[in-house]
């Protein structure tokens, strides 16, 4: 599940180190992950008023599906599904020769985000250099009205001054410690759990 590549990771696995497939702790089940993600919706509703010009915006890989699974949400109470785009910035990253080491994933935003605005949806908020790159690469596509941050789990250790607008859990960890989100449409489950490096 480590899946950036530099120091340490969102996740909090050190690049390159062996990671136990040990797990302390179930963080969130499937019914906690389903009740974050509604109330997630029904607060992006209220910040943003209505869907008809909003673009979520999923990060490679699980934050894109959590953004699908958002705007359907969005849809069900709204009766219309606002725009859901792709994008990897780690291109974008402030350590591109190391980031270069994988093969980019597709971004695709399928709508000009010129005076819109967008959330952007990842999972795992860590150090904040990830999401720095992404409103960096976010620009490519226009100039939005408005960026806002959608995440599942918010872990801490921040690097940059970067805070999000929507938290599924707080979860407090040590460095040594990651926390591992499992969806469906990746893992066959559901859930959030935390491990530790070995």
């Amino acid at each position: 599940m480590c899946l950036e590549i530099d120091g340490l990771n969102r996740y909090g696995c050190r690049y390159g180190a062996h990671v136990t497939n040990e797990i302390e702790r179930v963080l969130l089940t499937q019914d906690d992950i389903r009740r974050a993600m509604t109330r997630i919706s029904h607060e992006i509703l209220e910040q943003n008023r209505a869907a008809n010009d909003l673009v979520l915006v999923g990060l490679q890989t699980r934050g894109v599906h959590l953004a699908k699974r958002l705007a359907e949400s969005i849809g069900r109470i709204e009766g219309l599904a606002p725009v859901v785009g792709t994008l990897d910035p780690r291109l974008w990253r402030d350590d591109p020769d190391v980031a270069s080491g994988h093969p980019s994933l597709p971004s695709d935003i399928r709508t000009s985000v010129d005076g819109k605005p967008v959330v952007i949806v990842d999972d795992v908020l860590y150090t904040g250099r990830t999401i720095r790159a992404a409103m960096e690469a976010l620009l490519e596509f226009g100039r939005a009205s408005r960026i806002q941050l959608a995440v599942l789990v918010d872990r801490g250790h921040r690097e940059l001054p970067i805070r999000p607008d929507f938290i599924g859990k707080n979860i407090p960890t040590a460095r040594g410690e990651r926390v591992q989100v499992r969806i469906m449409e990746i893992d066959g489950e559901d859930a959030v759990v935390l491990g530790r490096e070995s």
